[in-house]
C-alpha cells in the first residue's frame, strides 16, 4: 500500500470514529476514560498536537470543536451528565 492510501484510510477511521462519538453522546468522557483509557478530550489533544507537528497553528478550544462538532461548553451543556 502506497503511503498516501494509508493516510487517505486512516483518515476516513478518523472521521468514521469522530461520527460514531457523536452518534454516541450518551457515553461520558468519564465512561470512555475508564473503559479505555481515552476520551474526547484526549482526541482533541492528539489531534491538536498532530497539527503542531506539522506546522498548522491549533488552540485547544479550536481542536475540541473538531471532535465535539460544536463548542466544548456547548456540548458540555447539552450532554454532559452530572456526576
Amino acid at each position: 500500500m502506497d503511503p498516501q492510501t494509508q493516510t487517505d484510510i486512516e483518515a476516513a477511521a478518523f472521521r468514521r470514529l469522530l461520527e460514531h462519538l457523536d452518534n454516541r453522546k450518551d457515553v461520558q468522557n468519564i465512561d470512555l476514560m475508564d473503559l479505555a483509557g481515552f476520551c474526547r478530550n484526549c482526541l482533541s489533544r492528539w489531534y491538536q498536537e498532530a497539527a503542531e507537528q506539522r506546522g498548522v497553528a491549533m488552540d485547544k478550544e479550536a481542536a475540541r470543536e473538531v471532535v465535539y462538532k460544536m463548542p466544548y461548553d456547548e456540548w458540555k451543556e447539552k450532554h454532559q451528565t452530572p456526576r
